[in-house]
């Protein structure tokens, strides 16, 4: 870290960063914000806790500039915004880090973090100027990106940080954080609550958004808890626990216990040996039982994603040995390889790669496998409602939301369609990479109970999540990555997340201390 400041100490010019008084906004057939208010004081660190649909993201959205309430006022530092003003808007000096990252995958990182604010000498675009003020920000963050690399072939945490980076380069006195943890491994979580505090201590104020309660009430100041478009409550973080905080978001909620059962006694479906993925991963071995759920956990690098991309034909570049139910078979080189082995991948990235977002969701849901509700080549409507009013019910999805485009819906409810479009084509072994991130906690549980009613019913699950405790209560058995390698396994009981971590820990000092490169 760099001991030259990153930021000015700013003179607060109020000792409230935002007020939000009386805001109330609409959309047809929505009545999303009732009658809010809110307040942000300087230099604090403010949760906003609440279920998907709840009107944080409309709250920030109008923060942020991007929708204009119907009725209220919201003032940054005591001065009043006019929403007929968008300069005004604009020079209000509040930067929005959203859920959906707005990285440009074509361009590069630097570029990335200067959108929009691009330093200029003698009206021409300083580059020198750029790249000094990056490896400052890189080496304060703790990040080691290449400036010139394109964004798109980033991992999503260091797109996320570049999210962060670009925020904090342009000196704003409120930050908004939506989700900024979601897709980060636990040192870079560390990273991001360290940079959080010296923003703190710089007089930045900061919204925090985040379905992890445990992280909310560790990190924040105070705690908002909204619920069907209303401030439900506000506290100090003391005065809140985890039960408290579900009970003010969705009322009684039922947390399903951890699996913690003994290793499957079901004949395997699923052998591999050898996985190999050139530079990334290599000599991967696991067995896979009927009806087991086998987590695989890591830090961000460890190489999980790129294991199940190769399991499901999606890296052609990948190799290895594979049986399914005793008997060897060929190496998948194609998705439609894999598909035919009954394997199928609920991706990461589910609105990049998982969803068409601009077709309802009823059409979504039947994507895989428009065979089942055509006749004679040609879409059954009849059929095809059928079949996805069938798949909502068994995922928990409203079917009266069958026509609204996969666009306009939640995390949560964008999930279960991910899920739903594999459950309509019927795998043998389902792989889930980060199933819950971003969602709220009921749209978690209802995504957890799917998953134990399918391996109940002797489907195969591999499981990836960077929450580990996620991994620990719903795995059967765990399988721990670090560098690439796969360094221990967990059963049942004996799985933990400070075992996980000490294993990970020991593998990854005694790689520095080698000087083995990342």
């Amino acid at each position: 870290m760099t001991d030259q400041p990153i930021l000015k100490r700013r003179e607060a010019k109020s000792t409230v960063a935002v007020r939000v008084r009386n805001v109330s906004k609409s959309y047809p057939g929505v009545r999303a914000l009732r009658g809010v208010d809110f307040e942000l004081a300087t230099g604090e660190v403010h949760g906003l806790v609440g279920a998907n649909g709840a009107g944080k993201s409309t709250l920030i959205r109008m923060l942020a500039g991007a929708a204009i309430p119907d009725t209220g006022e919201i003032e940054i530092e005591g001065a009043p915004i006019a929403f007929d003003d968008p300069r005004m808007r604009r020079g209000a000096g509040i930067a929005a880090i959203y859920q959906e990252l707005t990285i440009i995958p074509e361009m590069s990182a630097l570029s990335n973090v200067f959108l929009g604010v691009v330093p200029s000498r003698f009206g021409m675009t300083d580059r020198r100027a750029m790249r000094r003020r990056f490896d400052e920000l890189s080496r304060w963050m703790g990040l080691s990106i290449v400036p010139d690399t394109r964004a798109g072939t980033l991992s999503v945490a260091n797109q996320q940080m570049l999210e962060i980076m670009r925020a904090v380069q342009a000196d704003q006195k409120v930050l908004i954080m939506d989700e900024p943890t979601a897709p980060l491994g636990p040192f870079e979580r560390t990273r991001l609550y360290e940079l959080i505090a010296r923003l703190k201590q710089n007089g930045v104020s900061i919204i925090f958004i985040s379905h992890d309660l445990d992280e909310v009430l560790r990190l924040c100041d105070r705690v908002s808890v909204m619920r069907d478009g209303q401030r439900i409550d506000t506290r100090r973080a003391a005065g809140w626990d985890k039960a408290s905080l579900v009970q003010a978001m969705l009322g009684d909620v039922e947390v399903l216990p951890g699996r913690r059962r003994a290793p499957a006694a079901a004949a395997e479906i699923l052998g591999v040996q050898g996985l190999t993925v050139p530079g990334v991963v290599s000599d991967i071995a696991f067995s896979l039982a009927a009806g087991e759920v086998l987590g695989i956990a890591g830090l961000v690098g460890a190489g999980r994603t790129e294991t199940l991309r190769a399991i499901a034909g999606d890296d052609p570049a990948s190799s290895g040995r594979m049986t399914l139910d005793g008997r060897p078979v060929a190496w998948p080189r194609s998705v439609r390889e894999a598909i035919g082995h009954g394997i199928m991948l609920a991706p990461e990235d589910r609105k990049r790669l998982g969803l068409v977002l601009s077709r309802p969701a009823l059409v979504n849901l039947v994507l895989a496998d428009l065979g089942a509700v055509s006749r004679f080549g040609v879409v059954d409507r009849g059929k095809r409602r059928a079949a996805a009013t069938a798949l909502s019910e068994r995922l928990g999805f409203n079917p009266g939301r069958l026509d609204a485009d996969a666009l306009e819906l939640s995390g949560g409810n964008q999930q279960k369609l991910v899920l739903g479009k594999w459950l309509h084509r019927g795998p043998r072994i389902l792989l889930l990479d980060e199933p819950t991130r971003g969602i709220d906690l009921g749209a978690k549980q209802e995504i957890f109970r799917t998953i134990r009613r399918l391996s109940d019913d002797g489907m195969a699950v591999i499981l990836v999540s960077s929450d580990l405790e996620e991994v620990v209560e719903h795995a059967d058995r765990v399988l721990v990555m670090a560098r690439g390698r796969q360094i221990g396994e967990f059963a049942g009981p004996e799985a933990s997340v400070e075992r996980i971590l000490n294993l990970i820990f020991a593998v990854e000092d005694r790689a520095v201390a080698v000087g083995v490169p990342a």
